[in-house]
């Protein structure tokens, strides 16, 4: 259940912050901008997984950036914990949250936008009633991607977790130190069921064929 909360709260977080950045990217940006700022989104992508999950253990831990730039608000770090895990994930993986969002949004006619201001709507019930019904494939898309990878991590729970577990750290500890591989290949079954019924409930909203 840990790892399941953990998916979802790493899915929920990436679609609230990758939707407004999709959509400045898409629709407000100019062309020149545009190219730049999916060349930034991308950037992050060609850093290592470790450097990445190493940077904000860095982040995280006593006296690092975190609670140097928290301590005028007194703020301070969650330390390694299980929310350092969902930071940390929800990072990682943010990219793949805006990439199949942005080419919704490019997908909905400008003129869409145009002919819901002329009407009178505001930008939310615009946003709300107009884009997000087009979206809704995009956004499942990349939810296949967060959930489905944040599901199955390991590294990052033994880096930033502290004594957070996840079923991917006990397949990783049951394959190695403990040498019980038919544990492990039974806990290993678990988010692999999660990942099938998954796939088979948003295989029906059209989202695999934005992958």
């Amino acid at each position: 259940m840990r790892t399941i909360w953990i998916a979802v709260a790493v899915t929920v977080i990436d679609m609230v912050i990758a939707v407004p950045i999709a959509f400045f990217i898409a629709k407000v940006a100019t062309d020149k901008w545009q190219k730049i700022l999916v060349v930034a989104v991308l950037m992050p992508l060609w850093a290592s997984y470790l450097v990445k999950a190493y940077a904000w253990r860095n982040v995280l831990a006593d006296g690092g950036l975190f609670e140097w730039l928290g301590a005028p608000i007194g703020a301070s770090s969650p330390g390694y914990s299980e929310t350092a895990v969902i930071m940390t994930l929800a990072y990682i993986w943010l990219p793949y949250m805006i990439l199949p969002i942005h080419a919704g949004f490019e997908k909905g006619p400008d003129s869409l936008l145009e002919a819901s201001s002329d009407l009178g709507a505001k930008p939310w019930s615009t946003m709300r009633l107009v884009m997000l019904p087009i979206l809704v494939p995009s956004i499942i898309a990349g939810t296949i991607f967060t959930f489905s990878l944040s599901l199955g991590d390991y590294i990052t729970a033994q880096i930033v977790g502290g004594t957070t577990q996840m079923l991917g750290t006990v397949v990783y500890a049951n394959v190695g130190a403990a040498n019980n591989l038919p544990f492990a290949s039974a806990v290993s079954l678990i988010p692999i069921v999660i990942i099938m019924i998954y796939l088979f409930v948003v295989r029906r909203t059209g989202a695999l064929d934005n992958l």
